[in-house]
């Protein structure tokens, strides 16, 4: 990642932590499941280990992604869609690449969360919730 683009994810997550009315607090962070520090790291464009920018998508009320989307050079994706601009396209993927993301993401989580599962079962787990979330039609 080049520096920029980290100064840009910082300054995206500053705007929307403002937005949010979110306070940089401990018992914030911890409800996202991370931590203070990680939190400040980001906002202060620094790099975090890649199964925590879930976490912080999830503190931000973004899509699982998004901090990876500016990263990239993209846009953040509102976890609520409700939020998008009128007329903004929600995700390019084709249905079958955002299972396939969504898998990803699962088994980030489950890694980062869970010990002493296997693979086969991070694999079962995540074919299962991307299924689930079709069926629903979340995804």
């Amino acid at each position: 990642m080049a520096p920029s683009d980290l100064d840009r994810l910082a300054s995206a997550a500053r705007k929307r932590r403002q937005e949010l009315g979110l306070a940089l607090t401990d018992a914030t962070a911890k409800a996202g499941g991370t931590s203070k520090g990680t939190w400040q790291r980001v906002e202060k464009g620094e790099p975090i280990r890649d199964t925590n920018y879930v976490k912080i998508d999830g503190l931000l009320r973004w899509a699982p992604g998004s901090c990876i989307n500016i990263l990239e050079g993209r846009d953040p994706v509102p976890a609520d869609p409700s939020q998008a601009e009128r007329g903004s396209v929600i995700s390019e993927l084709s249905p079958e690449m955002h299972d396939a993301e969504v898998r990803d993401v699962i088994k980030l989580a489950a890694i980062a969360t869970t010990d002493g599962l296997t693979a086969e079962e991070i694999r079962a787990l995540s074919d299962r919730v991307a299924k689930d979330l079709r069926a629903a039609g979340l995804i």
